[in-house]
């Protein structure tokens, strides 16, 4: 007789710092519609040129201390020397803080390309050496299944999260795709580079297609020609489209899972909805106070 029983599924969800006091609102109701769902980690981003530094600590001291979620910041090597981003991370260790996810980062909007900042760390893999030399953090670091938009060739890019993995990184979040083929392959090629942690495929419920169009454009993935079909002539629709949004993630986790994949990371715009209605159709129910008793 077969099992066809899968295992428990993890998720993990993503917040940026707000920039108003009305979408610091919002955020914080998405935290505590979400926060039942137990997510293995919550992470907050850091701003693509580091500008949000305060507002993710900040962030992250207050989903630390006001909820039961784990906070994770992101910390990047943009515009710091390695000893500043070594007491951030001091710091957040002292405040408890245990899971930081390592990025390169971005460069400052008026560069036309990426320069190591003087003295500081050069790349994520040098950041996370530079984090396992300040504490044992769990450190999730970015993997790209349609390859960095500045990589030379995939099996540079490649190279470059083996350097990550074998530096310290406990995971890699992979960008946003909405072809399961796409992760499938990069995972398979993933393992066969040698790299054995485990490759989180980054999921992104579709709120707005206009601003997907964008994001996709600024990381180099790809928006599938049905996509384009299935949100077509919806932009005053936004019922139907959030049904159709939902539609598409739970139809690509659900096709992920029956490949095995069983942990998966929420890219969540600070909007609850989609990813709690994905959750569930995963299976994942609220925890209450007293269920966790």
């Amino acid at each position: 007789m077969t099992n066809n029983k899968r295992a428990p599924v993890q998720v993990s969800f993503e917040f940026f710092p707000p920039k108003t006091p009305k979408s610091e609102e919002t955020l914080w109701k998405t935290v505590e519609r979400l926060a039942p769902l137990r997510p293995r980690f919550a992470s907050v981003t850091y701003g693509a040129d580091g500008s949000t530094r305060d507002r993710t600590h900040r962030i992250v001291s207050r989903i630390n201390t006001e909820t039961a979620l784990t906070g994770a910041p992101h910390l990047t090597c943009v515009d710091a020397t390695t000893d500043e981003v070594d007491v951030i991370a001091k710091g957040y260790w002292d405040e408890g803080v245990r899971h930081i996810v390592a990025l390169r980062g971005d460069p400052p909007q008026d560069a036309e390309s990426y320069s190591p900042f003087p003295g500081g760390y050069e790349y994520a893999a040098d950041l996370v050496v530079g984090l396992r030399k300040v504490a044992n953090f769990d450190i999730s670091v970015a993997a790209y299944p349609e390859v960095h938009p500045e990589a030379q060739s995939a099996q540079i890019d490649m190279d470059n999260l083996k350097r990550k993995i074998d530096a310290g990184a406990n995971r890699a979040i992979t960008q946003f795709f909405f072809d399961a083929d796409l992760y499938l392959r990069f995972r398979d090629q993933a393992v066969a580079a040698g790299i054995e942690a485990p490759i989180v495929p980054g999921i992104l419920p579709i709120s707005n297609f206009a601003s997907l169009q964008r994001f996709a454009a600024a990381c180099g993935a790809s928006v599938p020609q049905w996509l384009h079909e299935k949100f077509d002539g919806l932009d005053e629709d936004p019922e139907t489209r959030q049904m159709i949004s939902a539609n598409v993630a739970i139809e690509l986790v659900e096709k992920l899972q029956q490949e095995g994949v069983n942990e998966f990371h929420f890219y969540t715009l600070n909007r609850a909805e989609l990813t709690y209605a994905i959750c569930y159709a995963l299976g994942i129910r609220p925890v209450t106070v007293e269920d966790a008793v």
